[in-house]
């Protein structure tokens, strides 16, 4: 399988985490990668939500990449001054702090990468990479 590689851009608004699901499903189910759709939808809502609560920008990018032996998912923001951060989990609902710990339990892999636009730093991306479980053996 090539790598292919889809992108979404959005308003930071109310709904903006069901579009950001819905999207991640479609370019999954495109890739037949059926395993990851569950926790693709949980890591995606949680990462967008977080742009839409705390990021001071107008619009965000998602961009879903498959190859053969991984789906990685990032979530851009152009607002390179408000960093992303685990905190406690708080236990009240909605902005409770669980969203980023979530996201790092449920993928294989990830992380923030700041975007550049020469020697500026002018967005930063959350990403999180998921793969199929390996087998359990007895």
């Amino acid at each position: 399988m090539k790598r292919e590689r889809y992108r979404l851009t959005a308003p930071t608004s109310a709904n903006t985490a069901r579009l950001a699901r819905e999207f991640v499903t479609a370019a999954l189910v495109a890739a037949d990668r059926y395993p990851q759709i569950e926790n693709a939808r949980i890591c995606v809502s949680d990462t967008v939500a977080n742009v839409v609560r705390h990021a001071r920008v107008p619009e965000l990018t998602v961009e879903v990449t498959v190859d053969e032996e991984s789906v990685v998912v990032a979530v851009r923001d152009d607002d390179p001054g408000r960093l992303p951060w685990p905190r406690q989990a708080t236990g009240e609902a909605g902005g409770d702090g669980r969203g980023l710990a979530l996201v790092r339990r449920l993928s294989h892999a990830s992380g923030v990468t700041w975007v550049w636009d020469g020697l500026d730093v002018v967005g930063k991306q959350v990403w999180f990479e998921l793969r199929e479980r390996a087998a359990l053996t007895v």
